[in-house]
């Protein structure tokens, strides 16, 4: 199993010089993956206004100060750019990084962010699903003729290619959804699935169910399910922990691991037990030391 992080998003503002010394910590102690969310601002949910930095200067500059780690949005959000630039952007960092990214993908939710920045919220999944497939066709083959009902491409080529072409297909696409129709437009094409902590309780057995409705999903969309890796978000929690602020409050509250590295590491072989090949870590609190005191976990998962 693969164990990652996910950095701060509006727990606090950390700046660079933090954010830098959190990725290199993680370097550093083992992790296999660096995750940063994809939001502009959450307000008009009784809290002050917040927003984190955005997602994929973020991205960028993770990858030039990492040699090893993979790095990736959890999840980008498509309609917060032209799908075209989207995917030039994706390629571009996955060159600063040397083939290291994850391309995780959604269709977003947050209507607040949407009306501020002047994004359509309608049909999101329509959008979606044009935007879908002209990102992995320019990622894939480096060019997309397209003529959508909500986007247009004349004879677009992605110039130039990423570190994988030509002996790939670019960085590999992973969604984030449950959603039926989202699932049927992505399930075809995807390397892997990612799940949210609050889908399923943060527990093995809340994970169980919906781990069965992506395989009937895979089936569904003409893939075997284990052609489809399994990616999860845990809540752990470590002491002093106060309840991670993460932006979407109608979300139910759910009980974190406990960062004991005995726990931690028995739970996460439970959910590697269940087919899961990748978690990324969501820490309550989330900082430097956090994630340093993740190693005895990895030393404990790893024997």
């Amino acid at each position: 199993m693969k164990v990652g992080v996910q950095l701060p998003e509006v727990e606090w503002v950390a700046r660079w010089p933090q954010q830098r010394e959190m990725a290199r910590t993680a370097e550093e102690i083992g992790l296999d993956s660096i995750w940063v969310g994809d939001h502009l601002l959450y307000r008009g949910d009784g809290l002050p206004s917040r927003g984190p930095w955005e997602a994929w200067t973020s991205l960028a500059a993770i990858a030039a100060v990492t040699e090893r780690v993979e790095i990736g949005p959890l999840v980008a959000a498509a309609s917060f750019h032209n799908p075209a630039m989207l995917a030039k952007q994706a390629a571009t960092v996955d060159e600063i990084s040397g083939g290291r990214l994850i391309l995780g993908l959604g269709a977003g939710w947050n209507a607040a962010e949407y009306l501020a920045y002047g994004f359509p919220f309608d049909h999101r999944v329509g959008r979606f699903e044009e935007a879908f497939t002209i990102i992995r066709a320019l990622l894939a083959e480096g060019r997309c003729d397209f003529h959508g009902t909500y986007y247009d491409l004349q004879d677009c080529e992605l110039l130039p290619r990423g570190p994988r072409h030509p002996q790939g297909d670019g960085p590999p696409l992973m969604v984030g959804s449950m959603g039926e129709r989202m699932l049927g437009i992505t399930l075809p094409w995807v390397q892997a699935w990612n799940a949210w902590f609050t889908w399923f309780g943060n527990t093995v057995e809340g994970y169980r169910p919906l781990r069965d409705k992506i395989d009937a999903a895979c089936r569904a969309a003409g893939r075997d399910p284990s052609e489809v890796e399994r990616t999860l978000a845990l809540m752990v929690g470590f002491p002093g922990a106060k309840g991670r602020s993460l932006g979407d409050l109608k979300e139910a509250d759910v009980q974190p691991i406990p960062s004991d590295p005995a726990t931690l590491a028995a739970t996460l072989r439970e959910f590697e037990a269940e087919g899961v090949a990748h978690v990324q870590l969501v820490l309550d609190p989330i900082d430097a030391e956090t994630i340093a005191g993740l190693a005895p976990m990895l030393k404990e998962l790893r024997a």
